[in-house]
């Protein structure tokens, strides 16, 4: 193992993060337009074509999909942390604003109907994930202006097109991806983000350009460390007869479905409804996967299908399904905490003491599960953060609870030497942020995921690298970690690491050195699963074949997190049971 601190610098890079920091400081909207030549000159991996007038539609979707579908009219983006933070501002109203989600990416954003997005930020991550997203989606609508523009016949087209309200269809398709000059795959993509409303997007592209603004509202660590905190003071006091400051709390980042899932069993128990839902409704190739399953010719997971499939009958059954999900959960000591006024990170809080043996997911009944009983402990599951928030979020929590017992977390990452849906187990991080390299003991190995994990291979003893964001990265910058034996990229393992340092060190953690975090007084665990190959032309986790698939990663390292959270607390209470009970 090379113990050595990667030099990684990328002047481009560089610039462009330096650029727009310091136009932010501006107290006036900063026009985008000014952040598009530093853009373009770092190279990015995910923006290939930025320097180029060919559209990069691949860049485009990336983008699109992590934005709302009113960003096409939107055009100031505004910054802040807290409602406080909008309201002193001059946004008083902002709350009564229209909720807004993007497709891949999980942030609290309210449009005024208009022309203003106001996007609540957790931490500096959030920007330097907004900021080159938002440029990207402006050069390459540029680029697509100026294109249908330049063919007045192609305007034309298009115009017919939304004024009749026309349905794409494979004709209108070819058309489009003759008069664009583009491949088709890239406007069936394009379709495929946009359905019907293909035609009239493209159309408003046409008719005017974009010209995004952003302003941001206030960026001291004092104003994140403040929505941090409001947001810790909204968990606890969701759950007033817990007394954290009393209780072990094992802290799980990981998502908000598969955690509770294995908890509760719900889905396990509801096995004829979801059956009959996908019979009457005509999931005919579920229904068959089904089939192939018990009768064992896939090696799919029954209960891991039968999570997704509880999924899509919650969707199709509404409020009474989701209520009877809930009373099931309560029943079980599940509770849901939704975020509040500040940045999108829900909770649930888990009493071990409540769980059912009988009602649990069957992976998880350890010999002596019985005896979480007796225990006060609780797991607090965040659904997993961005970035720098991952920080902010952990480093509130272990200065609010009484006893950290175990910090485990769960992501996605992309791979350098694997395949899409590999788990990857890093003992080795380094951190962009802090430019920390991280060594430390997982307590995770290959033979605690391998047995539930069913296309996928592990690969332990990993070495991983939290960057800034997707798009700051090139091929030199990437270069630079393959060669040294980083081949996990994720974004939260260096921040959480961070904290954990501060939990048990008395100093602030420090900056560009090689740190050890063995022998720490709680178990520390990171699972990452592949969900991007970034040095390669490759399908993202899920795509092709039956999506519930791309699941299996999650459940195995969920299900590799609670069994250790299990066995560790039938421990703690063995070891408290009198000599010869």
């Amino acid at each position: 193992m090379e113990r050595t601190v990667p030099r990684t610098g990328s002047e481009e890079i560089e610039l462009y993060i330096r650029t727009y920091y310091s136009l932010l400081r501006s107290t006036s909207e900063v026009a985008i337009g000014a952040l598009v030549e530093a853009h373009a000159a770092m190279n990015s991996s995910l923006h290939v074509e930025a320097d180029s007038a060919t559209p990069d539609i691949s860049a485009f979707l990336y983008c699109a999909n992590r934005l709302p579908a009113c960003i096409m009219d939107v055009r100031l983006v505004l910054l802040g942390q807290t409602q406080d933070v909008f309201s002193r501002r001059g946004y008083q109203q902002v709350e009564e604003w229209q909720e807004v989600l993007a497709p891949a990416r999980r942030r609290r954003m309210l449009y005024d109907g208009d022309e203003t997005l106001a996007v609540y930020i957790a931490s500096r991550s959030d920007i330097d994930d907004l900021i080159p997203m938002l440029t990207a989606f402006q050069i390459e609508w540029h680029k697509l202006h100026t294109l249908i523009r330049s063919s007045g016949q192609m305007k034309s087209f298009l115009a017919e097109q939304a004024a009749s309200g026309a349905l794409p269809d494979d004709d209108m398709l070819e058309t489009l991806a003759g008069g664009l000059g583009i491949p088709l795959g890239d406007v069936e993509r394009l379709h495929a983000l946009w359905g019907d409303a293909l035609a009239a997007r493209l159309h408003r592209i046409a008719e005017h350009d974009k010209k995004f603004a952003v302003k941001q509202l206030a960026g001291s660590f004092a104003d994140y460390r403040k929505a941090t905190q409001e947001w810790w003071l909204h968990v606890a006091g969701s759950v007033p007869e817990i007394d954290f400051s009393a209780c072990p709390v094992y802290f799980v980042s990981s998502n908000t479905h598969s955690i509770v899932n294995l908890c509760s069993g719900h889905a396990l128990r509801l096995k004829d409804d979801l059956l009959s839902f996908i019979e009457q409704t005509g999931h005919e190739a579920l229904l068959a996967e089904y089939h192939d399953i018990e009768a064992r010719h896939v090696p799919s997971s029954r209960e891991n299908f039968l999570y997704y499939t509880l999924r899509q009958f919650l969707n199709a059954n509404g409020d009474q399904a989701r209520d009877e999900r809930l009373a099931d959960e309560r029943a079980v000591g599940i509770q849901r905490i939704p975020s509040h006024h500040t940045f999108d990170v829900d909770a649930q809080v888990i009493q071990l003491s409540a769980l059912r043996p009988d009602w649990i997911d069957p992976r998880l009944c350890l010999d002596g599960i019985d005896r979480l009983a007796d225990s006060s402990a609780v797991i607090l599951n965040i659904d997993y953060p961005l970035g720098m928030a991952a920080y902010q979020l952990l480093s509130q929590v272990a200065q609010s609870v009484g006893v950290l017992a175990g910090v485990y977390v769960m992501g996605k990452a992309a791979t350098l030497n694997g395949r899409i849906g590999d788990v990857m187990i890093p003992q080795v991080v380094h951190d962009e942020h802090s430019r920390n390299t991280y060594l430390f003991d997982n307590c995770f190995d290959a033979a605690d995921v391998t047995p539930h994990l069913v296309y996928g291979n592990v690969l332990d003893t990993q070495k991983a690298v939290t960057v800034r964001s997707t798009i700051l990265q090139n091929p030199t910058y990437m270069g630079v970690f393959y060669r040294e034996g980083y081949s996990d990229i994720e974004m939260e393992a260096g921040p959480y690491l961070s904290a954990c340092y501060e939990s048990i060190r008395p100093i602030r953690y420090p900056i560009n050195e090689i740190v050890t975090l063995y022998n720490a007084p709680f178990e520390i665990g990171f699972l990452h699963y592949a969900s991007d190959k970034p040095l390669r032309e490759g399908r993202t986790l899920g795509a092709g074949g039956l999506s519930y698939r791309g699941m299996d990663p999650t459940y195995a390292t969920s299900i590799a997190i609670l069994r250790r959270v299990i066995a560790r607390e039938i421990e703690v209470q063995t070891q408290r049971e009198p000599q010869g009970a």
